[in-house]
């Protein structure tokens, strides 16, 4: 049933080539969030994956904004809350920020300071790991409030950018896999 799944999920995600820019191969998540039964199938995946690894966890971080798009109904069906780490400038109150390299420039991320206390255990969510700046941003955000990140979790991984490698030692899964 699971190879049946993922297959699902797999068609569902739709090639763009030269876009943002000429060369690039985009991997659009668009027709997998319009097919239900797709989308379904994913968060089934998603949280079989958690349970079997990880029994005990407090929170899904999902990051700005696909990540939220994945994140929310995931932490929802584990029954733990979720945490949303966006760009610099959208959340109230007091928050950590982080600025980080992009390929094409630089960008912030914030969460907000009382997210997660000590030692609570998160997993990391978004929908692609590509170089693996905003991921790895995100990490660090999380290790300042010290909590204890489980794994970093995305639907695709671009392995040839090796964006894996950026996070250290913290343990990694993808769903799918382009080169």
């Amino acid at each position: 049933m699971s190879d049946e799944r993922l297959r699902r999920v797999r068609d569902r995600v739709r090639p763009f080539p030269d876009f943002p820019e000429p060369g690039v191969l985009f991997r659009d998540i668009s027709p997998l969030l319009k097919d239900p039964v797709a989308f379904r199938a994913l968060i089934d995946l998603l949280e079989d994956h958690v349970r079997a690894l990880y029994p005990k966890i407090d929170f899904i971080v999902g990051l700005d904004s696909r990540g939220f798009l994945i994140g929310t109904p995931l932490a929802q069906r584990l029954g733990i809350g979720f945490v949303p780490v966006r760009k610099k400038g959208k959340l109230p109150g007091a928050t950590e920020s982080i600025s980080y390299s992009l390929e094409y420039g630089k960008a912030e991320l914030e969460v907000q300071s009382d997210a997660v206390e000590p030692g609570q255990k998160v997993v990391i969510v978004d929908d692609l790991l590509a170089t693996g700046g905003t991921m790895r941003a995100a990490c660090e955000l999380l290790k300042r409030l010290k909590a204890e990140i489980l794994e970093c979790l995305v639907i695709i991984e671009l392995k040839a950018l090796k964006g894996s490698e950026k996070l250290n030692s913290i343990p990694f899964y993808s769903l799918l896999q382009y080169d």
